[in-house]
């Protein structure tokens, strides 16, 4: 437990010599990011993951065998705009390779243009979700996570990935058997909390208010990482260089 609270505490607020400096706790505010985003997607554009490509190619399956309640297009739609976000996400993912904080300050900056573009489509509609404005926002939202996961890997924080949690969990679990390497306990389960925490806001302000109130939350803290990570960029490489 000792360990546990030491890790989280690092995580939160790293010291001086941690070798990810200041990334790992903007890591966790995007993990919030893609609860939010995923609980608009999944209850407001057709039960579809814009974030959790296994339960697309899930969904994709049950609705090729007939399932009700799911759509094959806007799975595939999803998937779609999630790879050509992954495929864009990879030329700066290696060109910024050596300076994290501004490929880090790059891909938010244009998450949160779309995510913007994505609350513009839904005010613009009145919260009227017809399949115009359900594809729109498929499309959108999913280029945004698609580019995120893709930078988050190449910014190669262990623990830290801000999109999947199948193998957190799995971590968690399986490397606290005795003679286990416990590696980040605190980071798995503040990935755990943060996704949690930013499903509930998203679910509470959708199922209460409108669309574009968890769209507006997202594209908040979408800014507040980018403004943040460019801050941190501008005073030369320094902790933000990849260890070794």
């Amino acid at each position: 437990m000792s360990k546990l609270l030491t890790d989280v505490a690092r995580t939160l607020v790293p010291p001086r010599g941690d070798p990810h400096g200041p990334l790992p706790p903007l890591l966790v505010v995007l993990t919030v990011v893609t609860g939010v985003v995923d609980a608009v997607s999944y209850l407001a554009l057709g039960h579809v993951f814009v974030a959790n490509m296994t339960g697309n190619v899930v969904f994709l399956g049950f609705a090729l065998a007939g399932a009700s309640g799911l759509s094959a297009p806007s799975s595939l739609a999803a998937m779609s705009a999630f790879l050509v976000g992954a495929l864009a996400g990879g030329r700066p993912a290696r060109r910024f390779a050596a300076h994290r904080g501004k490929l880090l300050a790059l891909s938010t900056s244009l998450q949160t243009v779309l995510v913007a573009a994505a609350l513009v489509v839904s005010a613009a509609a009145h919260a009227k979700v017809t399949d115009g404005v359900q594809y729109t926002l498929i499309v959108l939202l999913g280029l945004g996570m698609g580019l995120q996961n893709a930078v988050v890997r190449g910014i190669g924080v262990p623990d830290l990935n801000t999109t999947v949690l199948t193998m957190t969990l799995t971590g968690l679990a399986a490397d606290s058997a005795p003679g286990g390497d416990p590696g980040h306990p605190g980071r798995r389960v503040l990935s755990v909390l943060a996704m949690f925490t930013g499903a509930f806001l998203g679910a509470q302000l959708l199922l209460h208010t409108r669309l574009e109130a968890p769209l507006g939350l997202a594209l908040l803290l979408l800014a507040a990482v980018s403004a943040t990570a460019l801050r941190l960029s501008r005073g030369g490489p320094g902790r933000l260089t990849p260890p070794g």
